[in-house]
């Protein structure tokens, strides 16, 4: 920047723009726009001046609220470019960041088309000489030079555009007076309208707009020097200014006019004036700084959403100038108001999607004041703002902007809400790399501390809320990389694995390669975690990792082994011991070399003979876990189940078999279910079982790992050995 520039009072060296150039004028510029000259009048001519003054209040109360939540998070982090967006991306991440940013930067967009065709309007009706299409592209080719030009001189520009809104108002003030041929106020005010143009909130959702525009400096934060002191500071002024305004306006209105004159004539604030003409220029100036504020503002808030990768291959557009000028998104907002012009010139209906508009605003608005609400109550030490203020504002802002929302367009607004849901879910399978931390895992860490004090006040049983969560002792990678898709099997969706890697000196490419099975897992939707411990051997680790995990409140259920020829029986049955202490069930994952999972259709679960007695109570014999977990990984497989047990007498058969009919239906086995019932010995029908792709087998108390070789190649299938905790329930 040129020495001329950087020695502006609002200005540091940089070309950085102050709390008066860079937020307050720009904000009360945007909120004192055409619906306060052109509207205001309407609204109390049908409201009365009680009704104009409570529709005021409700509606600043709203947009002040918002204001002050804005004020508050802005001196809590430090605000980058982008202003909302930067905001909401630090609070909630940049996936519902963007999703709220890229409608509204649209919004901001499209808006200057509008904010021009009612300047051109305006203009027309002081010269109707002048051509609609030659004004319209006058003065857009005026708006995007300057705004082009740089953010200091747009700046610089809008004072001139404050000091005509400035002389309208005091010609509106000298009205009051019986002066230059005008009345002055001579009416006495209706307290309570008769709402011949619709009922109280039908008038409220016309009026409404006119307070909104809050974020039109917050839009500006990468261009302010010190946004954290500028935020708060310039948009409360602007917010507050206005609003004293608005209700000033509103006396006035209600003493120089009647109800008639107000409802019937929209320029009665022109006519009413001690000088008509300063009005008008007025409601040009208005009309002509919301376009401008707006094709300042939009392209600041794409350039910050492509430099957070928010739009796919969106480097060029994150380029700025050596002046920190956002010129590539200028010059694809300028393409976007052009399209929006041509869209209204043809008589695409502009007006028809002004309400979606304005919905994208109120959606960000509702998230500000949703962002410091949910701030306040995680408490969380981060959380400090230097501006503090009561939770009940963020609250009204919240609600309000969501009553408003329906208010003005339920259709409309269940139409925003889907467009922003689903760019959230777009931007969430990108899995987009976030530069900086967030509160939503101190949300999830506060909400899981909420149910683990609810469940310990529970009885203790948590057989209805039973899923796999596996605990995995592992000396290599490869040992969980050969079992990842049996694991995968055995606890999506809703289960979990927690690996532990043993090794007796520290090995951090143990850690490297595991990282990106972790990962793998975390793509699968199962949750993962993983951490390496020094140990001696498998057996040393397992059971220190199982006495740790005990005191955990999420404790894994499940001890998971995979089989292998070096493994010592005493070791598994150390390890097996150490589980039943700790009230886990076991798992030993045997994989056939050759046959591995097979089709992955069929789980054949052998059963126990139950002789004497083929009752079946509360509890089953062993037989709850392989149940289940049968259950879970066919669901995964979406293949079949079949139940077999071998009797040694012909009259156990029928018993038996009553008792697998019984078990299939009380445990509430899927509907192809088989059962099958042998008589003799367990050998004799282990061949039967090689068109099976997964045995099941009850772990008996003492470990033979001799008869687990031996399953494995009789049954030539992959086998898994498995033994209950005794919190599981296959009947509940």
């Amino acid at each position: 920047m040129s020495k001329s520039i950087s020695c502006h009072p609002n200005a540091n060296q940089n070309g950085k723009l102050g709390t008066w150039s860079g937020v307050f004028t720009p904000t009360v510029l945007t909120i004192l726009g055409a619906i306060m000259y052109l509207r205001e009048g309407w609204v109390v001519g049908n409201a009365g001046l009680g009704g104009a003054l409570m529709i005021i209040v409700l509606a600043n109360a709203i947009t002040a609220s918002t204001a002050l939540s804005i004020s508050s998070v802005s001196t809590n982090i430090r605000v980058r470019a982008g202003g909302a967006f930067s905001i909401i991306a630090q609070s909630l991440g940049l996936e519902v960041g963007g999703s709220i940013s890229l409608p509204l930067y649209l919004a901001q967009s499209i808006s200057v088309a509008f904010y021009l065709f009612a300047f051109t309007e305006g203009w027309v009706s002081i010269f109707p000489n002048h051509p609609d299409l030659l004004v319209l592209l006058i003065s857009f080719l005026i708006a995007f030079t300057i705004a082009l030009v740089s953010a200091n001189f747009a700046a610089r520009f809008q004072y001139g555009i404050l000091a005509v809104m400035v002389i309208s108002l005091i010609s509106v003030f000298l009205g009051s007076f019986a002066i230059l041929g005008k009345q002055g106020m001579i009416h006495t005010p209706q307290v309570w309208g008769t709402f011949d143009g619709g009922n109280f909130w039908q008038v409220f959702a016309v009026f409404f707009p006119a307070v909104t525009g809050v974020l039109a400096g917050v839009n500006m934060s990468g261009d302010l020097k010190d946004p954290r002191d500028s935020i708060p500071k310039g948009t409360l002024l602007a917010v507050g200014l206005s609003f004293i305004i608005y209700i000033c306006l509103a006396y006035w209105l209600s003493r120089v006019a009647s109800p008639e004159e107000l409802v019937n004539n929209l320029t009665i604030m022109v006519d009413k004036s001690t000088f008509g003409p300063a009005v008008q220029a007025g409601i040009l100036a208005a009309t002509f700084s919301s376009a401008l504020t707006s094709m300042v503002g939009a392209p600041r808030l794409l350039q910050a959403l492509s430099e957070q990768q928010i739009l796919p291959n969106g480097h060029w557009l994150a380029k700025l100038t050596s002046k920190s000028e956002p010129r590539n998104a200028m010059l694809i907002t300028g393409i976007l108001a052009i399209g929006a012009l041509v869209f209204g010139l043809a008589g695409g209906g502009l007006n028809a999607i002004a309400p979606l508009i304005t919905m994208f605003f109120l959606i960000a608005y509702a998230t500000l004041n949703g962002v410091v609400l949910l701030e306040q109550n995680l408490r969380l030490v981060s959380f400090r703002p230097l501006f503090s203020i009561p939770w009940i504002v963020p609250l009204v802002g919240l609600l309000g902007c969501v009553f408003v929302m329906f208010l003005i367009n339920p259709t409309f607004s269940l139409v925003a809400i889907t467009v922003v849901l689903g760019i959230y879910a777009y931007l969430t399978r990108r899995q987009l790399t976030t530069p900086w931390s967030d509160v939503r895992s101190g949300l999830f860490v506060n909400v899981a501390e909420w149910a683990a004090k609810r469940t310990l006040a529970l009885p203790t049983d948590q057989e209805r809320a039973w899923k796999p969560s596996l605990l995995m002792p592992i000396t290599s990678s490869d040992t969980l990389l050969g079992s990842y898709r049996f694991i995968k099997a055995l606890t999506a969706p809703r289960g979990s694995i927690r690996v532990v890697g043993i090794s007796p000196e520290k090995d951090p490419a143990l850690k490297e390669k595991l990282r990106p099975i972790m990962t793998a897992f975390g793509k699968d939707g199962i949750f993962a975690h993983h951490a390496i411990l020094r140990a001696d051997n498998l057996k040393s680790g397992a059971q220190v990792s199982m006495d740790v995990f005990r005191s955990t409140f999420f404790r894994p259920n499940i001890l998971f082994l995979v089989y292998s020829k070096g493994m010592r029986e005493k070791d598994v049955q150390a390890m097996y011991n150490k589980a039943i202490e700790n009230e886990m069930g076991m798992v030993l994952f045997a994989p056939h070399s050759l046959a591995g999972l097979g089709r992955e259709q069929l789980i054949n679960i052998w059963i126990r003979e139950q002789s004497p007695n083929w009752e079946i109570g509360l509890r089953l014999r062993n037989l709850d876990l392989s149940l289940l977990l049968a259950y879970q990984i066919a669901r995964n497989w979406r293949g079949s189940i079949q139940l077999t047990t071998v009797v040694n007498e012909e009259k156990n058969r029928l018993p038996a078999d009553n008792y697998l009919q019984q078990l299939t239906r009380l445990g509430r086995m899927p509907q192809n279910t088989k059962t099958v019932v042998y008589q003799g010995v367990l050998d004799e029908f282990l061949p039967q079982a090689s068109l099976t792709d997964l045995q099941i087998f009850g772990l008996p108390e003492w470990i033979d790992l001799n008869f687990v070789k031996k399953m494995v190649s009789e049954t030539k299938s992959t086998c898994i050995f498995v033994h209950d905790s005794g919190h599981e329930s296959a009947l509940v």
